[in-house]
């Protein structure tokens, strides 16, 4: 899965709309960058804005932008209702796909030391990019606001992450950290009632409610010896939540902010405010997402409620997402369009993946045509995918055989492993036609001079490596389909057990014509030691697939009587 993380700085201008579309002009020269959302506040004088990309894009994409509000903004004359200490106040950098938040504190850390050393820009690391745990919380660091930090930050305390501990005038400084994605999300009610609302808000936020004496909702605070105000918790960890009511909706809703959704899934958030509301006589009608939010949480919610209701949670993944919109109401107020509201969608590039979005007509014809792609390769990685589908297919009619409702949990697992493994080699369908074409790109560079020959050779050299890796991960990802269609032979559904064996048979051709792809491209490769050692594994996982697969389809055709 491709990297992918998300940007969201805040800029201290919210009303020059022009000074604005410099910023993010400055963001969208970036290659690869996409700009999801630009939201300029009057009253606050601040702009927030979103962009998302991999990891390397992203963090220049920063850097440009910061660089571009240090020249446009001049911070000594900045007014605005919202606490701020710089040009570019704050910039997290956020995990989306592929990534690990300890990978993303390294991304915000190399970003924070390029604004410091080249823009001249003292810089702070906040949440999970900042080791000093009394420096983590933004609100504490940002304390005393552009105003204060001229002598804050001679304070060895406060002296910068990077950079000088001198102020800059007029570009301030900035705060930049690495952060969970925030999801705000609305539950609908069947009432209009705010004081209901909020009462079930206050059930299942963090923070819950003050504790009262007497009447638990008008009388007096209960206080510990020290005159503090005595809170009873709510249910949910990482979820900030106030209840209100829309006359647009004619409804009342709670508004959560879900500031970890690891902590709490989007799915569990929806669950506890539902019983919630059950037990104070209202019910949940739906709810609404506002802004993006990531695949996986939709994905988790989608295997929660198939789970819930005794199915088998291995379905393709525009299932799972379909299940979570329809089980929370996300389409309740309003279309729910997954290609515009899930931030992987909004990135995907259907021109890199032209073969899979074919008709199955279409793409036997266009392999039919006179171009030399798709060729092998490509038809390998297609035929992998089809075995993987077969495993997926059997372990999920194997969890809904009537008499074998107790058997779900056995078979539901090896379903998602086989989604994941297909998934996987249908995405190998169009790599290896790219590696391909990467090939007679690199064949078509000029080679008039020394230097362009040489150019040349090396591209040709990189674009063989690569056409040979393809088909050897296709030859991986292809035998790791085997457990898979092992378990389905010998535990799956018997009515199915011919389906096993034709899966096994694709995996079986789909491991060899890859092999044959690997031959073919790594015999170009000047590389020796490395094109031998490539052939040297392939040949090796060769003979274990050839064996094994042929041992499920001998053990198939002994139990049908063969």
């Amino acid at each position: 899965m491709q990297p992918i993380i998300e940007c969201v700085p805040n800029f201290s201008e919210g009303r020059n709309l022009q000074t604005i579309k410099t910023i993010t002009d400055a963001i969208e020269t970036v290659e690869g960058i996409r700009l999801l959302d630009v939201d300029p506040g009057k009253a606050t004088n601040r702009t927030v804005v979103t962009f998302v990309g991999s990891p390397d894009d992203v963090i220049e994409a920063a850097f440009r932008a910061i660089a571009k509000a240090a020249e446009v903004i001049d911070m000594r004359n900045h007014t605005g209702e919202h606490p701020r200490m710089g040009a570019t106040d704050v910039c997290p950098l956020i995990p989306i796909s592929g990534i690990t938040m300890e990978e993303t504190a390294e991304y915000a850390k190399k970003l924070a030391k390029r604004v410091a050393e080249e823009l001249h820009i003292p810089t702070y690391l906040y949440e999970a990019a900042q080791s000093n745990p009394s420096r983590t919380n933004l609100s504490v660091i940002r304390g005393g606001e552009y105003e204060g930090f001229f002598e804050k930050i001679k304070q060895p305390e406060w002296a910068p992450d990077y950079g000088k501990p001198e102020m800059n005038a007029t570009a301030g400084a900035t705060v930049i950290g690495a952060r969970d994605f925030l999801i705000a999300y609305n539950v609908n009610l069947n009432t209009k009632s705010t004081r209901i609302a909020n009462r079930i808000a206050f059930d299942v936020r963090e923070a819950g409610r003050v504790k009262r004496e007497g009447n638990p909702y008008s009388g007096k605070i209960a206080t510990d010896e020290n005159g503090e105000a005595i809170r009873i918790p709510g249910k949910l960890k990482s979820v900030k939540a106030i209840g209100w009511c829309i006359e647009e909706y004619n409804m009342a809703q709670i508004s959560m902010n879900l500031t970890n959704y690891k902590i709490t899934p989007l799915h569990v958030a929806f669950e506890e405010t539902r019983k919630a509301a059950d037990e104070r006589g209202v019910r949940v009608t739906g709810s609404e997402l506002v802004g993006l939010i990531p695949l996986k949480p939709l994905l988790d919610a989608g295997k929660y409620f198939l789970e819930k209701q005794g199915m088998s949670a291995g379905v393709s993944e525009s299932e799972l997402v379909d299940c979570a919109i329809r089980s929370m109401g996300l389409n309740e107020l309003g279309p729910f369009d997954p290609s515009k509201k899930i931030i992987e969608y909004l990135l995907r590039d259907d021109k890199q993946s032209r073969l899979v979005t074919m008709t199955v007509r279409g793409f036997v014809n266009e392999t039919a045509s006179d171009s030399a792609a798709p060729g092998g390769g490509s038809i390998s990685a297609l035929t992998g995918a089809l075995g993987a589908a077969l495993g997926t297919m059997v372990a999920n009619l194997s969890a809904i055989k009537k008499g074998w409702e107790d058997r779900v949990g056995e078979f539901s697992p090896w379903a998602e492993q086989g989604q994941t493994l297909k998934d996987r080699l249908v995405a190998m369908v169009d790599e290896d036609t790219r590696a391909f074409d990467a090939i007679m790109t690199a064949f078509g560079l000029p080679k008039d001079t020394p230097d362009q020959v040489s150019i040349r050779k090396q591209a040709i050299q990189d674009a063989s490596k690569y056409a040979t890796e393809v088909p050897f991960r296709t030859m991986q990802t292809a035998f790791e389909c085997l457990p898979l269609l092992k378990q389905m032979a010998e535990h799956g559904n018997p009515n199915s057990l011919s389906d096993v064996g034709v899966g096994a048979l694709c995996i079986k051709t789909a491991v060899r014509g890859a092999w044959l792809n690997v031959l073919i491209n790594a015999q170009g490769l000047s590389d020796k030691p490395w094109a031998e050692n490539i052939v040297s594994e392939a040949r090796a996982l060769l003979a274990k697939n050839h064996a094994a697969c042929d041992e499920i389809i001998l053990g198939i055709e002994a139990k049908l009587g063969a």
